[in-house]
């Protein structure tokens, strides 16, 4: 307990700016869909399906960026910040072929749209949307490794600050561009694509002058001199970065498969479903942010040969974690009814939210219990086991455990958008318990080699 409040205070200043960044994020999204929407539901749908397929898309490029901080932050807590910058410009050449294997998928997936039986305008303005964001994906790529190198370092406020330059960067040009402003064409939903690219070299710009000019940056001095591409440190960061991304995928489209199951269920059922997720994944920004704090403060003492701290590291943030979930748990088992009433007058969506928050709130522990586990893996540069986890998991666990029960009467009568619920619970419960285990195994090996180098 001595090393409570010490801990705790660390991961507090590292996990508050992450938590802001995170969120102006999501706001951006927000911001979009809300401009768009005004234009008409063309336009809000083009947005939609759009940030629908450059998300997935560009996790590739996030995580290989995100290997890059447990690498930097085992150097800073080893004090060999002279290996800072080497490992920075092998991780911008990793992330750049992970960006031109991105582009091309960018590039392709309007054919695809060509091939499904949709509207012409609503297909003509994702395309666009699509072409004019791909712009952006040189700034993605320079933002994430140029983030992950402050994060690494347990420098965090920069994502703060530049989170919210984006955001104030991203309601006046989507302004300029959907609704054609200042001699601009009014490109509607496409104009959100403007946007986005614009915000994105905005980002970018703002935080490559910032590692540039900052004094703190002067010890690493990431572009002082020049490293050609290592293809064995390029090598070692797809093996650690890939499971990251495909760990998010697995994820992500998890969600995506269940909206897609529950659509013919009709509009209340998603509509109670999308609210009860929309909530929850505004809770899941702490534990997310958290998740990535611990990465860094187990990089740290792991570098620094404290295998002690780390599991401390990890033993505090998930005591933080579950306690901030109970707590919005509670909220959402309590207060359902009230949060749903936020989005629709409808007495039967409201109804059926409620319900679904309710489960939210048992969903909400499980799930920051595996976003804690997976983030002190990181640390441990172990990323490859996630994956695996993740995978069987949320598909063939969680997905049939919701399908049984939210589409069939195999087990009980079939339970629609509730059952899917379960089956989200389940999944996650799985993943943070094998997840555990394989820290604590992975953990113990660190300790033997400790001994081992002692001795």
């Amino acid at each position: 307990m001595r090393h409570l409040w010490p801990e705790t205070k660390k991961l507090g200043l590292l996990t508050g700016p992450i938590l802001i960044a995170q969120l102006t994020q999501m706001l951006m999204g927000v911001v979009d869909t809300l401009m768009a929407g005004r234009v008409g539901a063309t336009d809000l749908a083009a947005v939609s399906v759009g940030g629908s397929v450059w998300v997935p898309l560009t996790l590739l490029v996030f995580g290989l960026g995100l290997a890059l901080a447990p690498v930097i932050s085992h150097c800073d807590g080893a004090n060999e910040r002279s290996q800072v910058a080497r490992h920075f410009q092998q991780s911008l050449y990793t992330c750049i072929i992970g960006a031109v294997l991105t582009g091309i998928l960018l590039y392709l997936a309007p054919y695809f749209l060509g091939v499904l039986d949709v509207e012409a305008d609503f297909r003509d303005k994702t395309i666009a949307y699509l072409r004019y964001i791909m712009w952006g994906l040189p700034a993605f790529v320079l933002y994430v490794v140029l983030r992950n190198l402050c994060e690494g370092l347990s420098h965090t406020m920069p994502s703060l600050v530049i989170g919210i330059i984006g955001l104030l960067i991203n309601i006046p040009v989507n302004y300029i561009f959907i609704y054609g402003k200042l001699g601009m064409p009014a490109l509607g939903g496409a104009g959100a694509g403007v946007a986005s690219a614009i915000v994105l070299w905005g980002m970018a710009l703002s935080l490559l002058g910032y590692v540039m000019l900052a004094k703190r940056y002067k010890k690493v001095a990431p572009f002082a001199k020049f490293y050609p591409p290592n293809w064995d440190d390029i090598t070692h960061f797809v093996r650690l970065g890939f499971p990251i991304s495909m760990a998010l995928f697995f994820e992500t489209s998890l969600f995506a498969a269940v909206a897609i199951l529950i659509a013919p269920l009709g509009a209340i059922v998603v509509s109670g479903h999308q609210i009860a997720l929309n909530v929850s994944s505004l809770v899941y920004m702490f534990p997310l942010s958290l998740s990535m704090a611990v990465t860094l403060r187990i990089g740290f003492a792991l570098g620094a040969q404290r295998t002690e701290d780390a599991m401390n590291a990890f033993k505090v943030a998930l005591l933080l974690g579950v306690s901030f979930a109970t707590v919005n748990g509670l909220g959402m088992w309590l207060g359902g009814r009230w949060l749903a009433s936020l989005y629709t007058t409808d007495a039967e969506i409201i109804a059926l939210a409620s319900t679904l928050l309710g489960l939210a709130a048992i969903f909400t522990i499980s799930d920051t219990f595996q976003a804690i586990s997976i983030g002190a893996l990181r640390g441990y540069k172990d990323t490859r086991a996630s994956m695996i986890v993740t995978l069987i998991a949320y598909w063939p666990f969680g997905l049939t455990v919701g399908v049984v029960l939210g589409l069939t009467d195999l087990i009980v009568p079939r339970m629609g958008a509730a059952g899917f619920w379960i089956g989200f619970i389940s999944g996650l419960s799985v993943a943070a318990v094998m997840l555990t285990i394989r820290l604590y195994r992975v953990h113990h090996s660190w300790e033997t080699q400790g001994r081992a180098q002692a001795d």
